[in-house]
């Protein structure tokens, strides 16, 4: 479904980047229940910020250059950007003091390559494969740095006194989901293509969700429990 989107557009798109789980984001003010998003100037792009409109917040959109003069002058309230890695890079850090968590509006941010459609067409069957390959190296590449820097950074910004990582308070976090799925839900109606891509991804999901539980979730909360892991060095 994704080649038959971009063949409107004459592009063959290959996945090739993935940032990980990103964080809710950068503010200047305590964000404590759901009517502190009332009137809460925040920078988001795409389909989450949709969410924070209906949460109250005003939204704008701005490059990644301007967010922080922006945060400074008081422009805006919040931001969220990617991670502790590049957030620190952009120097987030220096320009608020709360660092929120988790993000809602992009648990696995994917970016993409994109080749003239002609052009991919006109390659042979092994030509086709070896750039696919190298696409999927790049990707699982990717996620790797970007887990092991976040993981870097984010040890550093918990030994900085100035900055406060504070996680989410349920009620935002259910609120985000209600919305998100409301947001989805009437975006994925709009057009054939949309609603058949919106049904694949939900059954998808539906699908997956019981075998993470199992899996991931069920690990990660088991890690969680105290024991002793025999030499500690």
């Amino acid at each position: 479904m994704w080649d038959e989107l971009s063949a409107n557009y004459n592009i063959k798109p290959l996945l090739t980047t993935n940032t990980g789980v990103q964080m809710g984001g950068w503010f200047t003010k305590e964000v404590n229940s759901l009517q502190s998003y009332a009137g809460l100037k925040y920078r988001m792009p795409g389909l989450g910020a949709e969410v924070l409109r209906r949460l109250g917040a005003t939204v704008v959109n701005l490059p990644g250059g301007e967010i922080v003069p922006a945060l400074r002058s008081g422009a805006i309230d919040a931001s969220e950007w990617v991670g502790p890695w590049d957030d620190m890079y952009l120097g987030l850090h220096k320009a608020a003091k709360f660092y929120y968590y988790p993000g809602f509006h992009e648990p696995g941010t994917g970016l993409s390559t994109a080749i003239n459609k002609a052009r991919w067409d006109s390659l042979t069957a092994e030509e086709r494969g070896l750039i696919t390959t190298v696409a999927n190296a790049e990707y699982t590449y990717s996620l790797a740095e970007f887990n092991a820097n976040n993981a870097k950074s984010l040890q550093e910004l918990r030994q900085d006194k100035n900055i406060e990582i504070r996680k989410f308070d349920d009620s935002i976090l259910k609120a985000f989901g209600e919305r998100s799925g409301e947001v989805m839900a009437e975006v994925g109606a709009k057009d054939p293509l949309t609603r058949r891509t919106y049904q694949s991804y939900m059954e998808f999901r539906n699908r997956y969700t019981p075998w993470s539980d199992m899996a991931e979730r069920a690990y990660l909360n088991a890690r969680s429990l105290p024991f002793s892991y025999g030499d500690k060095g």
